[in-house]
């Protein structure tokens, strides 16, 4: 049976740090990523990454602020969150899917975490 279990979500102050953690079982796959969804709105793409880690993606708005890294032997994947801003509150969710190429779109996962809440206060 296939299962991601993410970790590490929390509530930080604006500017601090934040590592998630996500564990997949069940299977291998080629490419993992965290999405996010704020309350009221649409799921957003966040980052991905290969599962050799050497290739990522990352939307705009988390660039230069987040790290998305993989650990393939133990079919993990985290995110380093960074100078963290209010509007980074949501829960955040892994994803995986078992082509190679990192992809934004929220359709093209084959499975999915129950997600970790995040709260970045101001």
């Amino acid at each position: 049976q296939v299962q991601l279990v993410e970790s590490g979500g929390g509530l930080v102050q604006a500017g601090g740090s934040l590592n998630l953690s996500c564990t997949a079982t069940g299977r291998y796959f080629s490419t993992m990523a965290w999405f996010r969804q704020a309350p009221g709105k649409e799921p957003e793409f966040v980052g991905a990454v290969s599962r050799s880690g050497g290739a990522t993606l990352y939307a705009n708005a988390v660039k230069g602020r987040f790290i998305i890294s993989r650990d393939k032997d133990k079919n993990m994947v985290f995110l380093q969150m960074n100078s963290l801003k209010p509007e980074d509150t949501a829960t955040y969710h892994c994803a995986a899917r078992d082509s190679w190429v990192a992809s934004p779109r929220q359709d093209e996962y084959d499975a999915w975490g129950p997600g970790t809440q995040v709260t970045v206060s101001s």
